[in-house]
């Protein structure tokens, strides 16, 4: 918690050491959290509903076709005719288009000369929109909604002025990148320059959204401000229904979007989300401050300027991961990135405004308001943490690398939340000896989860040169307590203590903030060399992972030719049960083995370079602080905002430990979800249990009489299971795609439901009879 001294208070709650204005607050930040609850309340039971199958990717994809082609075009309509051009303060509006403008092309510039020469249009164009449009409609409006209606109802009005600047604006821009990104890489049908112009301007054209915009813009004068009263029903009708069916579309889409998530996308995902939900609001209220100094603005240019800052933290659009699905291109990034984008806006929502009324309040009691802060995301965060320590020990991973060095940050950031809370009750007491000994407590721990990440970094980095380099994992340890400790040592020997100071970052004063610093820079530095390092040896690794892969196959198919004439004269209705694997050195079940801890270990690097990099980000942030505070004297209230950032990052760190280790997939998710479908199979039995028998039985003859020797002549192989023995066995995996290409499913999650009523009907199971249908590397057979 680096949060100024009571002395500079003064200087951050008002002008010139003043008391702070009595002027009332520009919003109602009471009503924010029940919008927060309403909207993502929706957005969650339709992720629930898209988790357990209640609706289908298929029947998702006619719901957003609703949303977008019918209900968002009529709710733009209606506001396009309604709305009072009067009232508009234009400079506002230009601050927000210059903003968009801005931000589009700083990461269209940057992605253009980092990114590989092989998709960096792609890329520039994609992540570009990503960055600029926003969810305006669906989640935006309910939450300007509750927060200005009572004070600046006309607040609402900009909403539907500025969204429609990406759409005929700027998207059009990143569609012409991806446009030049087809032609280079030599896909068909070659199209001249201004065939590709004209295609883009044809799509921009033909989306309804833009159309009816222009529709409404059109009416707007023609009719009066006012729709007719033989459609005004009807138009209501539709503009009405957007708002929850819109929220509930987006949960359904967020449905596996962060399986896609591979460690090769994650750097471009940080910064993906560092430009929308760090850079956007900061540049919308920056160029506010600064184009909006017009006469006629400037009582609400306060106002204007937090409204700017709150809609530049609007989570990404949806529809952008329909454009990259479009193209082909940049899916796993776009779809992973709206995911994590959406739930994060929600707490930076929630701070953002509450941090913004804070320039009405008092000078005096704003060193308290944060230590309550601090106090309070202590509490919650510390709740976080004795759960995924459980988890870590109940799973066993603790005693692996890199999972050792996992629980030691758990454990300092445990402590740090402990020393928190305990500070909060002994800061204002007259106990020298207590104070001392619970900032050691809270420096000690709250310096390990600085050092931590930059050596969790290192360990990653050290694990894949383990046969150039001699790890010693107990050295990493030692560091990670003992550089803390000596620090806090070096404060208590040399530092002075403030008088009257409540604030635990300034206990020692200037030597404090100067000792933060030292310490915030080298793990910075230590976890920035280690991560870049690290993914450049991970693409090497990957290159010849699949060199290797490649042969292992050739040698694989080798006894494909005399394999598919045995099965082919083999296969009947009458064939013999196939015997079940109970060899205890099986092949294909090593093999199986070898693949799942593959896959876990990359998933595991996966969340310790995502963990460590956003931790990095916080680390950045707190090292703005001190030096922000070391150089200036009158940091201002800008500085304010950072510091309430970190009171959160800092003791709010338990909760992104918990957002990726707290879940485990062996111990916590697949028990609940095995008996999760074992409770939704037995009510659902007992509601149609013969039509769900009926069902697996249609399809199950279905299958044999029509199917199974053309799927047998197409997936099934001959593998050799033990060392003298052979079976005819085919991949979860080969068989959903093969569904979904001879039309039997019309995507995965349908071809899943039907490889499911085939293993319940007999006619496929597992070769050691240990999992149900999957869409992974796992082997059945035919029965």
């Amino acid at each position: 918690s680096l949060v100024a001294p009571k002395n500079a208070w003064k200087t951050l709650g008002a002008p010139n050491g003043s008391d702070a204005p009595s002027v009332p607050p520009s919003m109602s930040i009471d009503k924010l959290l029940p919008a927060l609850l309403e909207c993502f309340g929706i957005i969650l039971c339709g992720y629930v509903a898209g988790r357990t199958n209640i609706i289908p990717a298929t029947h998702a994809k006619g719901l957003g076709s609703f949303v977008s082609k019918f209900a968002l075009p009529a709710l733009l309509f209606k506001n396009m005719v309604l709305l009072d051009f009067g009232d508009v303060i234009w400079p506002f509006f230009f601050s927000i288009l210059v903003a968009k403008v801005t931000v589009f092309f700083f990461v269209c510039v940057l992605t253009l000369l980092v990114a590989d020469r092989e998709s960096r249009f792609s890329k520039a164009g994609l992540f570009s929109i990503f960055a600029t449009q926003s969810n305006d409609f669906a989640l935006g409006f309910p939450i300007v909604e509750a927060l200005y209606r009572n004070t600046h109802p006309e607040y609402l009005q900009y909403i539907y002025l500025v969204a429609p600047v990406s759409l005929m604006v700027l998207n059009p821009l990143g569609f012409a990148f991806c446009e030049v990104q087809r032609r280079r890489t030599g896909e068909p049908q070659q199209q001249s320059k201004l065939q590709v112009l004209g295609l883009v301007l044809l799509q921009v054209v033909k989306n309804p959204i833009v159309f009816m915009v222009v529709i409404g813009v059109i009416s707007h004068f023609l009719l009066g401000q006012k729709i007719p009263a033989f459609m005004e029903e009807f138009v209501d009708g539709l503009a009405n229904s957007f708002g929850g069916a819109a929220l509930f579309y987006l949960g359904l889409t967020m449905v596996g979007q962060l399986k896609k998530l591979t460690r090769s996308t994650v750097v471009a995902l940080i910064l993906l989300i560092t430009a929308k939900l760090l850079v956007m609001p900061l540049i919308c209220r920056g160029m506010v401050e600064v184009l909006d100094r017009g006469s006629r603005s400037s009582m609400n240019h306060s106002s204007l300027s937090n409204y700017a800052f709150l809609y530049g933290v609007f989570p990404t659009a949806p529809s952008v991961a329909i454009y990259a699905s479009h193209y082909n291109m940049e899916l796993e990034v776009v779809t992973s990135g709206m995911v994590i984008v959406t739930f994060l806006s929600a707490p930076i929502m929630y701070v953002s405004a509450w941090l913004l009324t804070i320039p009405w309040m008092d000078s005096d009691p704003l060193a308290s308001a944060l230590q309550h802060v601090s106090f309070n995301i202590s509490i919650i965060s510390l709740f976080a943490l004795v759960w995924s320590v459980a988890v870590m020990l109940l799973s066993r991973k603790f005693h692996r690398i890199p999972h050792i060095f996992t629980i030691n940050l758990f454990v300092a950031q445990l402590l740090a939340c402990v020393g928190m809370i305990a500070w909060n009750f002994m800061a204002e007491q007259d106990n020298f000896l207590g104070q001392v000994l619970t900032f050691t407590l809270l420096y000690g721990s709250l310096y390990s989860t600085y050092i931590w990440p930059g050596l969790i970094a290192l360990s990653l980095l050290l694990m894949r040169r383990r046969k150039e380099v001699n790890f010693r994992p107990g050295l990493t340890v030692i560091t990670g307590w003992g550089v803390p400790v000596l620090a806090v040592s070096v404060l208590l020997l040399t530092g002075e203590r403030l008088p009257n100071t409540i604030d635990s970052a300034f206990f020692y004063g200037k030597t404090q903030v100067t000792c933060t610093s030292v310490v915030l820079f080298v793990s910075i530095v230590l976890c920035g060399v280690s991560l870049t390092l690290l993914s450049r040896r991970t693409q090497d690794s990957h290159s010849l992972e699949r060199g290797s892969l490649s042969d292992s196959e050739e040698d694989t198919h080798t006894e494909q030719p005399g394999a598919t004439g045995s099965i082919n004269t083999g296969v009947t209705l009458t064939t013999p049960p196939f015997q079940q694997c109970t060899s205890t050195s099986c092949l294909l079940v090593e093999e199986e083995q070898k693949v799942a801890d593959r896959q876990n270990t990359d998933i595991q690097s996966t969340r310790h370079v995502l963990v460590c990099l956003l931790l990095t980000v916080s680390l950045l942030a707190n090292l703005s602080s001190c030096l922000w505070w070391l150089f200036n004297k009158d940091p201002g209230r800008l500085y304010l905002e950072l510091q309430f950032f970190c009171v959160v990052a800092n003791f709010g760190q338990g909760l992104i430990s918990f957002a990726f280790f707290g879940l485990d997939k062996h111990l916590i998710i697949s028990p609940f979800k095995k008996r999760l479908v074992r409770l939704w199979q037995g009510w659902g039995q007992e509601v149609t249990g013969s039509a769900a028998s009926e069902e697996i039985r249609l399809t199950c003859t279905q299958f044999l009489t029509y199917h199974k020797e053309q799927c047998v002549r197409d997936i099934v192989h001959k593998k050799r299971c033990g060392q003298r023995s052979t079976t005819e066995a085919f991949l979860g995996s080969d068989m959903v795609r093969w569904l979904q290409s001879v039309g039997l499913a019309s995507d995965s999650g349908e071809a899943l439901a039907y490889g499911w009523r085939l293993l319940e009907g007999g006619v496929i199971q597992h070769i050691t009879l240990e999992h149900g249908f999957q869409d992974e590397a796992l082997h059945y057979c035919f029965t």
